[in-house]
């Protein structure tokens, strides 16, 4: 039976990297994975996903430029053909991770991994002994309880981004967090008539509401229809497709659908994974874990999407990845999870992190606000970009910066300064001093400062 220092099942953001990181520590390593090397991230998530985002911004840019004098007729899209750069991405970033383990002698285990015991772990026939397991399975998309979700059309996050992809005229999206609502924006950038239902009162719910608002009525006026505040009852057969009925403003209503996308959330991938006998103490199939993620069985690790309340984010997996290895290998953990950066990539970028000003008076925490509007950024105007704003919060009397919220072009580039801000609890007077570039869309950040310290914020771009 082969031994190790760590087995990690699952090789997604959070199991890749951290097999790497023990891998540098000097630790002998092995990674199990039934699918392909990367995860959903890499594999039915972020990457495929903004390849395509990539590819609708490109398309809406064309059809638009004959506003800054280029010419250029019948602008198509081949659906099939953004599919297979969509897949070029993934297999050149997938043989970088498969590159990775065997540049740090990392064993590549194929098959799925079942835990024996808490120090074994089998795949097959072959049982494998290690002195620390790390479970890094991430999760799927959720599928509610609701009749007809089992009928030809109705598809989930995954099934859009395998293979080819789903191309219809007519997409309806049962969601309108941060998977429907990027969907929802290529899927309209390429022509196709799209529709939200949204159970909540708004989209995008758990950020900014200001940020919410701005992008369903930017979605409404680009011809998305959006529903809130709406129960889908059911999905049906209909004499040319499907037919979504569900309640809203407590009127029964119904939207007719070619396809039907549920994107409600995601659920654990922890089925299966334990031998009769073994408890981890799940939690509607979550794992529980402390501060370390060690879990209630000592030697049994758990990170990412698995854990009971982690963030569902590839790059806070990878972050928990690292401590989780650092803590039991006796290194310093260095990785700071109280401050999880966010992006969402619509058109414009929506970008966060921290805490809103909604949050702050929830929980009786003073605060000042800052504000830039991006119609009078001189670097959105030349790119045409559309209505948004920069936000920033500070406490009113530390004057730390607490939180910051963009909508704007390049929100998601922009975020990691301000995530920095916010980790390293920089003043309102320290960020003011920093001189911003022109011109520049992170200039607005300077703009949203000077709002702060009684500045008026530029009706027009300053002349060089």
């Amino acid at each position: 039976m082969e031994k190790y220092d760590l087995i990690v099942i699952g090789t997604g953001p959070g199991g890749y990297v951290a097999a790497i990181r023990a891998a540098q520590l000097g630790k002998r390593v092995a990674v199990i994975e039934d699918r392909d090397v990367g995860g959903t991230c890499l594999n039915r998530g972020c990457i495929p996903t903004k390849t395509l985002v990539h590819t609708a911004e490109v398309l809406e840019e064309l059809k638009t430029c004959d506003k800054i004098g280029i010419d250029i007729d019948n602008v198509t899209c081949d659906f099939a053909r953004m599919h297979e750069r969509k897949g070029e991405v993934v297999a050149q970033l997938r043989g970088g991770v498969e590159n990775l383990f065997k540049a740090n002698k990392i064993d590549l285990i194929r098959g799925k991994g079942f835990i024996a015991d808490s120090r074994t772990v089998t795949v097959g026939e072959e049982r494998y002994e290690a002195d620390h397991i790390l479970i890094a399975t991430g999760s799927r998309p959720l599928l509610p309880p609701i009749p007809g979700l089992d009928l030809e059309g109705v598809v989930t996050s995954d099934d859009m981004l395998e293979g080819s992809g789903v191309d219809c005229d007519n997409l309806v999206i049962i969601g309108g967090g941060v998977i429907g609502v990027e969907f929802a924006s290529v899927y309209h950038a390429l022509g196709r008539k799209v529709t939200i239902i949204e159970a909540m009162e708004r989209i995008l719910p758990t950020l900014d509401k200001e940020i919410s608002q701005n992008m369903s009525m930017l979605l409404k006026r680009r011809g998305v229809q959006v529903f809130t505040g709406a129960r889908v009852s059911k999905v049906e057969k209909g004499e040319d497709g499907l037919i979504v009925r569900f309640t809203a403003k407590d009127k029964e209503q119904s939207v007719d659908a070619e396809r039907v996308l549920v994107s409600i959330g995601r659920r654990a991938n922890t089925e299966g994974l334990l031998a009769e006998g073994m408890d981890l103490g799940l939690e509607r199939g979550l794992i529980p874990v402390d501060t370390a993620y060690k879990t209630c069985i000592d030697g049994i690790y758990a990170i990412g999407d698995v854990i009971k309340g982690g963030i569902q984010l590839a790059h806070a997996a990878s972050a928990e990845g690292v401590n989780a290895v650092c803590g039991m290998f006796g290194e310093k953990s260095n990785k700071n999870l109280d401050y999880v950066p966010s992006c969402i990539y619509t058109s414009p970028e929506i970008a966060s992190v921290g805490i809103t000003a909604d949050m702050a008076k929830a929980q009786d925490i003073p605060v000042i606000t800052g504000k830039a509007i991006m119609t009078a950024n001189g670097k959105t105007i030349i790119a045409m970009g559309d209505r948004g704003f920069i936000k920033l919060i500070f406490h009113a009397e530390t004057k730390e910066l607490l939180g910051a919220q963009l909508m704007c072009e390049r929100a998601t580039d922009m975020l990691g300064s301000m995530t920095e801000a916010v980790c390293n609890h920089l003043t309102l007077d320290q960020m003011s001093a920093v001189i911003w570039p022109h011109p520049t869309f992170s200039e607005a950040i300077g703009e949203a400062l000077e709002d702060l310290e009684g500045g008026a914020i530029h009706a027009a771009p300053r002349r060089k």
